[in-house]
């Protein structure tokens, strides 16, 4: 019996999407060019990833895209219309990528297990960082070298680049940059637990909403805006502004918007600490604006086109774009960016003041 192994329909274990056998089948519809993408994390990194997905398509029109990520990235990437099928980082998986042959890898993960994979998948066409013999990491190829160059010197990194990370990695897969967006889209039954939620909390139409996003994740604490400006801005926002302050965060900032609410003298709307991840997006969803610091809520902002107020201390602003729908606060101090994960003076994240967020805020809402 022939078999087409190829066609993106072909299942193995059954029966494939039409339900007939490949001899004489009309809907083969073979996987060519077959690229495979390694960006494991973290969530926000994935979603600013997600527009590479359009500037393959438009160079690759029946591209197949298989996309590796970890576990906590792949309901932002599940629903992809552009991904074919999306692989949780397992050992299955590597077992998998062991056999499986691509035309084109791209590995945009500068870390062990990512680029120890990279090295060993087979592909005739490899883009972005590999493992080499010598047990370090190296650019894969000539368009890459940039984006390695990057990752080794503070100078070019935080003093010179200028480029975006869209611009950067469309540079090395040898595309051009065009400002394609975020990819990512939020199901009917998800944007209605939102708008549901905030129903309960007394939310009507033509309320302004400003969201909160108090925290940063304990892995890089350094990001943190002080819980005492946070308060001063949720009282000015509502006092000023009328606003309906609606406080944001995962498991990480539970105590810390506990104490957000206990310190502020307004009302103000608790999402809790315990939605899912696209939960928490079609919470973000509903919101006027955002604040936020350089967070996976800040790329959710951007990936749903809300107005983001981005504050940036230890990471570098000029990677990011907001695609003229938000404004950046950089703190204007010698040390930063640094990219630490751990300071006892904070002098970055205390530069930024309540005063140029809530203008930030008063100028993005009156366009």
């Amino acid at each position: 019996m022939e078999l087409k192994l190829d066609c993106r329909y072909f299942k193995g274990e059954k029966p494939c999407l039409y339900k007939t056998r490949c001899q004489g089948c009309t809907h083969y519809f073979p996987m060519r060019p077959k690229v495979l993408i390694i960006k494991l994390g973290a969530p926000g990194d994935v979603l600013r990833t997600t527009p590479l997905l359009k500037g393959l398509k438009k160079k690759y029109q029946n591209v197949y895209i298989v996309w590796l990520t970890e576990t906590d990235a792949v309901e932002l990437l599940n629903n992809n219309y552009l991904i074919d099928r999306v692989l949780k980082y397992s050992l299955e998986s590597v077992l998998r990528l062991q056999i499986e042959k691509f035309d084109i890898l791209l590995c945009l993960d500068k870390e062990i297990k990512a680029t120890a994979l990279a090295s060993l998948v087979k592909a005739d066409k490899k883009i972005g960082f590999g493992l080499g013999e010598e047990g370090n990491i190296f650019p894969l190829n000539a368009s890459s070298e940039y984006a390695f160059q990057l990752g080794i010197s503070d100078e070019l990194k935080f003093r010179s680049n200028q480029k975006t990370y869209q611009e950067i990695i469309f540079e090395m897969a040898g595309l051009k940059y065009h400002k394609e967006p975020y990819i990512f889209r939020l199901e009917k039954e998800e944007k209605k637990f939102a708008q549901d939620f905030l129903r309960n909390k007394r939310v009507r139409a033509g309320d302004l909403l400003i969201g909160l996003n108090t925290g940063c994740g304990e892995a890089f604490a350094t990001k943190k805006w002080q819980l005492e400006r946070f308060c001063e801005l949720a009282e000015r926002l509502h006092q000023k502004l009328k606003a309906k302050v609606v406080l944001l965060g995962g498991p990480e900032e539970r105590e810390r918007n506990e104490e957000i609410k206990e310190k502020v003298k307004i009302p103000i709307i608790d999402t809790g600490c315990e939605n899912t991840l696209r939960q928490f997006a079609s919470l973000i969803n509903c919101c006027n604006l955002i604040v936020s610091g350089d967070t996976t809520a800040m790329h959710l902002a951007i990936a749903l086109k809300r107005p983001v107020v981005a504050l940036f201390g230890p990471t570098c602003s000029q990677e990011i774009d907001l695609y003229g729908k938000g404004k950046k606060i950089v703190a204007d101090v010698k040390c930063a960016p640094c990219y630490k994960a751990k300071c006892k003076k904070m002098d970055c994240m205390q530069n930024i003041t309540v005063e140029q967020v809530f203008t930030a805020i008063g100028e993005l809402i009156r366009r």
